[in-house]
């Protein structure tokens, strides 16, 4: 059985450290808001010069875990994008392709 690079790196962690460890992440992930509290709302946006972007808004959570999920959905869209303000900004219309993906995740969503 192959094992991950951070679960061999977690094994050599003293006990001590491995509890610190886990205590951070699992107060991280009771730190994210739930799916269910997530409205997002994915819309049109023509003001730059003319160009195309989707934008979402509605996200609630930290910075990171923005750029985080504006990250993901720029790799599952194969386009760039940005993050402003709460806000993710992605390049054309990729509103339909964005919703399936929210959707699949678990957020709910309205589409304009």
């Amino acid at each position: 059985m192959q094992q991950d690079w951070k679960n061999a790196l977690f094994e050599t962690l003293s006990n001590e450290e491995q509890k610190e460890l886990k205590l951070k992440q699992e107060a991280e992930i009771s730190a994210q808001p739930k799916y269910g509290k997530q409205n997002f709302r994915i819309e049109l946006d023509k003001r730059q010069k003319g160009k195309i972007a989707t934008l979402i808004t509605g996200f609630e959570g930290t910075d990171e875990q923005l750029k985080e999920l504006a990250r993901q959905l720029k790799t599952r869209c194969g386009t760039g994008g940005s993050t402003r303000d709460g806000e993710i900004l992605i390049q054309g219309d990729c509103r339909k392709k964005i919703a399936d993906i929210l959707t699949k995740e678990g957020y709910k969503i309205s589409v304009k």
